[in-house]
């Protein structure tokens, strides 16, 4: 295969690379001994037990490391090296010490700063880290965007963990105390699944794929060898991390959550449905991959089209003209369209927020109810945390990424409802055919969304107004709620420029 292009330099050729492949067989590993019995006893059907609550989430990740007897393979687009961060990474390296293979694939978008980690992580036998889309200039990120940007703009943004192809976690969080409820003053309402049966080994595939892929890099091919000084100087500082008064609410989540000892004992309650595993071909990554691989138009078929009822989470929803007449049609055929999206005083990213809010009145003229998240989600809060501007972050923000349809089947996963999503960066997601997962959806938006959002409505002029509710009575506000004029004339003028497709 030939070196990738890269402008005016080239990536590492991937002939050579170590070939390694997920277990075919590990029913005798302590997660297979306790998972295995269950999974006989449902033919067909998987076990899914949603992770909605962020310290669980992070919990049920570094209890999957310890569980591990044979692998781990690891997929993410963002792992900060932060508090969660490095408690993860040291999970990782004490699995390998006792034998475990690591693989560790990461999106290169987002490693600034980690390289001397990752080296330091995969000179471990044990371990091997790849990159996916990775910079070849290390300290002049922008200058690969100059040189090569058709490429670099493409994202691997896939996240999956998954323990001896027994179990995996799914959905949308990546790594970061921000994902994992660790940073006081940010709320990333967000869900995974843990998973275990069929579905894991389909997620195990869609790895291997990405894993093996021409755009998935070695690091030892990318990055200088760790000095051991440095390697101390890294050791030291996970150390401290480890210790910090900060990590003993986490050392707390992972000591008292049962529910993976209760998954190796084979008692952990699950619901058990048909599921499937789907992601992008990892050809999408080079903007090789044919129109029919590309998970938006999987998912598609795959869940069908919507008879009463569709309801839509998205944190990046630009829904863009074709999206509004998808909407539009459903309507027309009945169906009942529900939204969750960031509202701008929430939006860690007001360009995506610019792309959706020239939609919202074609939204609305077409029966989509729309609802906007709050700054402040948490209900027992009672603060009121800064907002984003141009790009900052807010003072909470929606992260989850699913859609429930008809009451039926539900989808969960990393992909937004948006042209990034659709067609730059590559995705994945499992769906579940469980009315009780699929009623939890439906719940969320009668009861929980209303409080904590504004309804975005039509005033009787046909501008726009929102609703919050209170305790008392409803307040409307003529304005986008909690922004200043300058962020709302910024988002105005965004809207009109032709970067949809970027968004």
């Amino acid at each position: 295969m030939p070196p990738l292009s890269t402008g005016d330099v080239s990536l590492p050729q991937p002939e050579g690379r170590g070939a390694s492949v997920a277990l075919s067989d590990a029913g005798d590993t302590r997660l297979g001994r306790g998972i295995g019995p269950k999974v006989a006893a449902h033919p067909g059907q998987s076990g899914i037990y949603p992770l909605p609550d962020a310290k669980e989430a992070f919990a049920a990740r570094v209890l999957l490391a310890r569980a591990a007897d044979r692998s781990l393979d690891v997929q993410y687009y963002i792992w900060h090296q932060d508090l969660t961060g490095t408690l993860l990474i040291e999970a990782l390296c004490a699995a390998a010490d006792r034998g475990v293979r690591v693989r560790l694939l990461l999106d290169d978008n987002n490693t600034r700063g980690l390289d001397k980690v990752l080296a330091m992580l995969d000179s471990h036998p044990n371990v091997e880290v790849r990159l996916f889309n990775p910079f070849v200039t290390r300290r002049s990120r922008a200058l690969g965007y100059l040189t090569d940007f058709a490429r670099l703009n493409r994202r691997m943004h896939n996240k999956s963990f998954t323990a001896d192809n027994q179990a995996t976690v799914v959905g949308g969080r990546n790594v970061g105390d921000e994902y994992f409820g660790a940073t006081d003053d940010v709320l990333f309402a967000d869900l995974d699944v843990l998973a275990v049966g069929p579905v894991v080994d389909e997620v195990s595939r869609s790895f291997e794929l990405f894993w093996s892929s021409g755009s998935s890099c070695p690091v030892d091919r990318l990055l200088p060898t760790v000095k051991p000084a440095a390697r101390e100087e890294i050791a030291s500082a996970a150390r401290r991390t480890e210790s910090s008064p900060e990590a003993a609410s986490y050392t707390r989540a992972v000591r008292d959550s049962i529910f993976v000892r209760e998954l190796t004992q084979g008692t952990l309650e699950m619901e058990w449905a048909v599921a499937h595993a789907f992601s992008d071909d990892p050809a999408k990554g080079l903007g090789k991959a044919p129109a029919e691989a590309l998970l938006a138009r999987r998912l598609e078929e795959v869940l069908g089209p919507a008879a009463s009822d569709f309801e839509l989470i998205s944190p990046y929803f630009v829904p863009t003209a074709a999206g509004v007449a998808w909407f539009e049609d459903m309507a027309r055929r009945g169906v009942k369209v529900k939204v969750l999206t960031n509202a701008l005083e929430a939006t860690d990213v007001s360009f995506v927020h610019a792309g959706y809010a020239k939609r919202r009145k074609a939204l609305l003229r077409a029966g989509v109810t729309l609802y906007e998240l709050r700054r402040s989600s948490d209900a027992g809060s009672g603060r009121r945390p800064r907002s984003a501007g141009g790009s900052g972050s807010s003072g909470s923000s929606l992260h989850a990424k699913t859609c429930g349809i008809d009451g039926a089947r539900l989808f969960v996963g990393s992909f937004n409802f948006d042209p990034r999503s659709a067609e730059l960066n590559t995705e994945m997601g499992v769906v579940i055919e469980s009315t009780r997962l699929a009623k939890v959806i439906d719940d969320v938006f009668r009861d929980r969304i209303p409080i904590d959002s504004y309804e975005v409505r039509l005033s009787d002029g046909g501008g726009l107004i929102w609703m919050e509710r209170g305790e008392e009575e409803s307040i409307r506000h003529d304005r986008e709620p909690g922004t200043r004029l300058w962020q709302r004339v910024w988002v105005r003028f965004l809207s009109v420029l032709p970067i949809e497709w970027l968004l």
